[in-house]
């Protein structure tokens, strides 16, 4: 088979994804992506580097798609609560392989402190609007806490749902925050 003469990264990421789904992520190797996407390996460092900058460019891919789809469902001058319920109701709407590729291959961010920290700060940028501050904070904290519990659960084959009761479920996330009115009614 002749190889191609320009390496397209976005194919690559999803043979590197598709070999983690299929493999385990100790299967993550220079040598196998290569081979797994029809290239030469010298042709693959040329393109990422190393293992850790390909891994690099796979998280940067995910949570660059993750927050596209974020913002399809958060409205203009969104509030935080807008931005939660946005993001639990794209965590909801992940298909099984995209669960797949994704748990399996941060099972590899364990083995680097630098990629856990990207991750980390992700989260952080997520999780630090005056978390446990005021109860809307604690709402919001909770219901992202709620649909990442939820996702790693079904991503990591520890529960099967079927996609009916997924869809509900995430409806029931949502609903962890109450309407502004309803809060302060709340506290007095």
């Amino acid at each position: 088979m002749a190889r191609p003469r320009t390496i397209n990264r976005e194919r690559v990421m999803e043979c590197a994804e598709q070999l983690v789904q299929r493999d385990g992520a100790i299967a993550l190797t220079l040598d196998a992506v290569a081979r797994e996407a029809g290239i030469t390996k010298g042709g693959l460092q040329y393109c990422f580097g190393s293992k850790d900058d390909l891994i690099t460019a796979l998280i940067d891919r995910w949570i660059t798609a993750f927050d596209s789809e974020v913002q399809k469902h958060t409205p203009p001058d969104a509030s935080p609560a807008d931005k939660a319920r946005a993001y639990v109701q794209a965590c909801g709407q992940l298909d099984d392989a995209t669960r797949t590729r994704i748990a399996g291959t941060l099972i590899t961010l364990l083995q680097s402190p630098d990629h856990l920290k990207k991750i980390r700060d992700w989260y952080a940028s997520w999780l630090t609007n005056d978390v446990c501050h005021s109860d809307e904070a604690r709402q919001i904290r909770t219901m992202i806490f709620a649909a990442e519990g939820a996702f790693f659960l079904r991503s990591f084959g520890f529960i099967t749902m079927p996609d009916a009761e997924w869809h509900a479920a995430f409806a029931d996330i949502q609903k962890l925050m109450l309407p502004k009115e309803a809060a302060r009614s709340s506290k007095t």
